[in-house]
């Protein structure tokens, strides 16, 4: 298995392009692979014949775990075989985009095991779509990720098609047969009748494989919430001002450049983060690491969990380029084709709950960054100024800290001025 991405440990076969006994050219797609990312094409540099699948669809291998062998068409892979079966994963080095990996010494490739020669490059990513509900083969509806992308697109049900996959898997070559047969009718939507339930006892349940993108969440998690000392600050911040200014700037602008409150919020928190060098640093164990800019990554809910597109030096940038940067970067994280240096390499995190009606809570942080953001919603609320009531919006923004970097007076000061920018955005510009 080759590493496709820089956070890469794992990799899942969503499906074999090539079967056993397939002869292949160099730049022709052998598999697809989910990796914590996005589905990849793992594409030959050298031509030759798939003599072995070692993982099958949807199974799970370690970087540099045996995952097939390729060599001559008719070799005797007894040996191989046995190799595969006796040395244990471990990880090697990936070729690059361009394809530079090392190059065969004879004309004719040797039989060997895939991932052990690391014939394989990254070439392009493709959107990957979440696993359908359960409706058949044992419980559950069982499809590739381009497959499912497909019929998305198509508006194909896909109940009604038939997988000629391993284990009833429905593949590409289904939704291509089922696109030249004429589009299956979308299966209407009716509202379902109810009778009194007479159902007793424990409710049934099923398992379904974990996806890459889910086991890097728990993974990164993990490594956060245990290790990492955080603790916790909470503000409440005017956004009247920072509100007038959208309706200021969105009045001005095509209806597609149109900036967000998110995007003021982003351009805040770069310009609070260059004033207060601790919150925009790193534990290094010996160093502490102080960043140039404020690459901000800004979390996008996916079909199978988040992920953080990185809008670089957002101190520099200006409303209406970190909106329409954030578009573009969100787009591409929902059709997985972000590449690894657009979700990669943060210095701080933006976590925006607000335009699901969410008030206030906290954030984990997402190493090695020192601290995240948690933004709710700004809501009209009664407060009192200078002794006479009146509603204002109001937004809570709650700051989680890694104590070995930021200390409490730190990350208060930095609330401080995010807070003033806010309230007085002409602060941004000062």
């Amino acid at each position: 298995m080759p590493k496709l991405s820089p956070t890469m440990e794992e990799g899942q076969i969503a499906r074999w392009v090539k079967t056993e006994g397939d002869t292949y050219e160099a730049n022709e797609t052998l598999a697809e692979v989910d990796t914590d990312k996005a589905t990849m094409e793992m594409t030959a540099l050298t031509g030759g014949t798939l003599l072995k699948i070692l993982k099958g669809d949807g199974e799970t291998a370690a970087l540099g775990e045996a995952i097939a062998i390729v060599g001559n068409k008719g070799e005797d892979i007894t040996t191989l075989l046995n190799e595969a079966a006796s040395v244990p994963a471990k990880s090697e080095p990936s070729t690059s985009a361009a394809g530079n990996g090392a190059k065969e010494e004879n004309p004719r490739p040797e039989p060997q095991v895939i991932a052990a020669k690391a014939e394989t490059r990254l070439v392009a990513s493709v959107p990957a779509t979440a696993m359908p509900a359960p409706q058949s083969n044992g419980g559950r509806l069982i499809v590739s990720p381009i497959a499912a992308r497909m019929a998305a697109e198509n508006s194909i049900d896909l109940k009604t098609i038939t997988g000629t996959g391993p284990n009833g898997r429905i593949i590409k070559r289904d939704i291509e047969t089922a696109l030249a047969g004429g589009k299956p009718a979308a299966v209407p939507q009716t509202i379902p009748t109810f009778s009194p339930s007479t159902q007793v006892g424990a409710a049934g349940y099923r398992d379904e494989p974990t996806s890459q993108i889910r086991r890097v969440i728990a993974s990164r998690l993990t490594e956060s919430i245990g290790p990492i000392p955080t603790f916790y600050l909470t503000v409440e911040i005017e956004m009247d001002n920072s509100l007038a200014l959208r309706k200021q700037v969105n009045s001005t602008v095509a209806e597609e450049q149109k900036i967000s409150v998110n995007d003021i919020i982003v351009k805040a928190a770069a310009m609070a983060l260059i004033k207060h060098p601790f919150a925009n640093a790193s534990y290094q164990d010996k160093t502490i690491r102080f960043y140039d800019q404020a690459d901000i990554g800004v979390a996008v809910a996916i079909e199978e969990g988040l992920i953080t597109p990185v809008v670089r030096g957002a101190n520099h940038k200006g409303f209406l380029e970190i909106s329409a940067e954030i578009k573009s970067l969100a787009a591409k994280a929902k059709a997985k084709k972000l590449l690894p240096e657009e979700y990669t390499g943060a210095t701080f995190s933006i976590s925006n709950l607000g335009m699901f009606g969410i008030k206030e809570f906290t954030a984990i942080i997402n190493p090695p960054e020192a601290g995240i953001l948690a933004v709710g919603g700004a809501h009209p609320t009664p407060v009192v100024r200078d002794g006479e009531i009146m509603v204002r919006n109001i937004m809570n923004v709650t700051m989680s800290c890694d104590h070995r970097v930021v200390d409490g007076a730190t990350g208060a000061k930095f609330l401080q001025t995010f807070k003033q920018m806010l309230e007085q955005p002409g602060m941004m510009s000062a």
